[in-house]
């Protein structure tokens, strides 16, 4: 249990270094994420001000990321580790947490987007880029995971 745990907690480190480089304001997902957002019909200085206002209760939010991220981490390696102590081979392990994504992470990005406040234009764009995002967070954690199992 603590090698499923320390690999959990490496997967969540993970998802951030992920979550960070994926939407960075300067890569093709991170704009998509900025127009999502409205920071494309801002100023230079309206963005500035809210930057400058979210940072001191930032911590809280990658505190709060980090946890979920640990459990999604935490489904993929037990999942993995346990399929594979009971003889399922690594490849077909690795099957359910990618079929978890497909039928439970892609219809919850999907319906956030058809329902939440999304620009038409930018819907397709940010589902993609969403459910990607969690996609290469999954498969790295679980490419991690295959050099302890």
């Amino acid at each position: 249990m603590t090698t499923i745990i320390f690999l959990a907690l490496a997967g969540a480190v993970i998802a951030a270094i992920v979550g960070t480089a994926w939407y960075m304001p300067n890569t093709p997902m991170g704009k998509i994420h900025m127009k999502y957002l409205g920071f494309d019909k801002l100023s230079k200085e309206e963005q500035d001000k809210i930057i400058t206002e979210a940072k001191p209760n930032m911590w809280k939010s990658y505190v709060l990321q980090m946890l979920l991220s640990f459990l999604t981490a935490f489904a993929v390696v037990f999942v993995i580790v346990m399929s594979v102590q009971n003889g399922i081979p690594f490849k077909m392990a690795i099957a359910f947490p990618i079929s978890s994504w497909l039928c439970f992470v892609v219809p919850t990005v999907g319906s956030a987007i058809l329902w939440g406040n999304c620009e038409r234009s930018l819907a397709w764009k940010k589902f993609f880029s969403d459910s990607l995002s969690i996609l290469v967070t999954i498969l790295l954690t679980a490419f991690l995971t295959s050099f302890f199992v």
